[in-house]
């Protein structure tokens, strides 16, 4: 039986709950489903759980703008995160609009219908299902929840201990009193090392170079003020919201106008926390603050493990793995009893759909993102990317804003179509996240992302001020996003077909 819907979602992650929200507080008067791969919502939070998982964002901006983070902690952990999406969902009663289990395999526009046609498979029994709806958007990130990015290292064939991608992390994985080598320095193994460190014989994060790495409070000492002092948590949130989104900012232009500024108070601030008898070099980078993502620890966490002794950093190059660890170009061999390839992403887009235009392949890499939400070229489409240089949420919350914007007043108008169009001009050589982080994933992931746009709503500047006016204020009718049909007399129809989803 083919369902249909107004409003179709993938992924009911962070992003793809806070769209059904806002289609409920904006009013659009829209139904909507929500298909979801996975038995459970939290999307990358259900997905990942390797110890001490957590944000690498504070908490009030990597929570939804409408509904209060409680509590003082800086950054939260995988468990509260899942959590707070699943109470999130309850409350605006999005849960019972939720499909599990099922993978969406294709979509289809057509400009005859005027309508998507979903093809979806439940995981569970095999069957293949079809979905149909007026709007689509894809709410599940950028990468491949399948498979995580996994080199081959030479020799590895004759390790006789245990390799774990923490993308997929084993439930019996049992860590105690063995000798555990991370290979990675990004935010995932500066995680890992501190949260396993108590447990193993000793842990070694082995890394080609190092990353930036900040050290905040645990606890947010203004948000346990404002708590002490009993502020309505409301008024707290947002104003603990707002500071945090213009620090973000400050932070990241400072990097980018003035890097040797902020890498001299970055590397301070380590000499501090590590002491004299670890090598700097170990925290010393070869790019610039903000090429690539800074890594943040609550409390320092990380370099209380590396003081402690129960844990070290190396920075090396990996020569061969042998029977009992990894030998090192520099001769050095690591013993290891468990090997982590805390190796980072692949990147996919729309979770591996096939989209199509009338049956034309729709190619994401030649395509740019309008006001970096609508996807040139595609009818009633929209794909919700989070910032990369803040929290991810302050641009999904945006996107949904934007998108309820358009719903009403395509119902007040009575348009029953949506697109945004680009020029040759318009579309430019690097990916849209090329310009601003240099991370190995950006690199890789240049194959399927999104170019970046030259100029205009083309553009994606990554700046929550500049997105906040242009996707909350400026006029929906720009001459660029282009609207047509007539009032439809379709809802009596929808209305019956929305019976059977029920």
């Amino acid at each position: 039986m083919t369902r249909h819907v107004d409003v179709l979602i993938i992924g009911a992650g962070l992003s793809g709950i806070g769209m059904a929200c806002h289609l409920t507080r904006a009013q659009t008067g829209r139904s909507y489903l929500v298909l979801e791969r996975r038995t459970a919502i939290g999307g990358t939070w259900d997905l990942f759980r390797y110890p001490g998982i957590r944000s690498d964002s504070d908490v009030c901006t990597f929570g939804y703008e409408f509904r209060p983070w409680t509590g003082t902690k800086v950054l939260a952990d995988g468990p509260h995160i899942r959590q707070y999406i699943e109470d999130t969902a309850t409350e605006y009663g999005v849960t019972p609009h939720i499909r599990f289990g099922r993978k969406v395999t294709a979509a289809n526009w057509s400009s005859a219908e005027g309508i998507w046609t979903v093809e979806v498979v439940d995981e569970q029994s095999g069957m293949t299902e079809t979905y149909t709806s007026d709007f689509l958007v894809g709410c599940t990130g950028y990468y491949d929840y399948d498979h995580g990015y996994r080199p081959e290292f030479p020799g590895e064939s004759n390790f006789r201990g245990r390799i774990v991608h923490p993308q997929h992390w084993p439930e019996d994985l049992d860590y105690r009193g063995k000798h555990v080598v991370v290979i990675g320095s990004g935010a995932t193994a500066i995680t890992l090392i501190p949260a396993m460190s108590e447990d193993t014989a000793h842990i070694t994060m082995l890394q080609r170079s190092p990353t930036y790495i900040a050290s905040l409070p645990a606890d947010d000492p203004v948000a346990v003020v404002m708590k002490l002092a009993k502020l309505p948590a409301a008024l707290a949130y947002r104003a603990s919201r707002a500071r945090n989104i213009a620090l973000q900012r400050a932070v990241y232009q400072l990097s980018r106008k003035h890097p040797g500024l902020v890498r001299g108070l970055l590397l301070a601030a380590v000499r501090r926390q590590i002491g004299g008898d670890i090598d700097i070099r170990d925290f010393t980078p070869d790019y610039n603050p903000w090429d690539q993502r800074l890594c943040v620890v609550p409390d320092g966490d990380l370099f209380k493990a590396l003081r402690s002794g129960r844990a070290t950093i190396v920075t090396n190059r990996i020569e061969t793995f042998t029977e009992t660890g990894i030998r090192l170009t520099s001769g050095r061999e690591l013993p290891a009893d468990i090997v982590i390839s805390a190796t980072g992403l692949t990147v996919q887009m729309l979770g591996g759909v096939t989209l199509t235009v009338d049956g034309a392949p729709v190619t994401t890499r030649e395509k740019v993102l309008y006001k970096g939400t609508l996807i040139d070229g595609v009818p009633n489409a929209m794909v919700v990317l989070g910032y990369t240089n803040a929290s991810w949420t302050l641009k999904a919350d945006l996107a949904a804003e934007y998108f309820c914007r358009i719903l009403n007043h395509m119902r007040a108008c009575g348009f029953t179509k949506v697109v945004a169009v680009a020029d040759d001009g318009d579309r430019g050589e690097q990916s849209l996240m090329g310009d601003v982080l240099s991370s190995g994933y950006i690199r890789r992931g240049d194959a399927v992302m999104p170019r970046q746009g030259t100029r205009g709503p083309w553009q994606v500047v990554n700046n929550y001020f500049r997105d906040r006016t242009l996707l909350r204020e400026a006029p929906l009718e720009d001459g660029i996003l282009t609207f047509d049909g007539a009032k439809s007399t379709a809802p009596q129809q929808r209305s019956v077909r929305q019976r059977a989803v029920r």
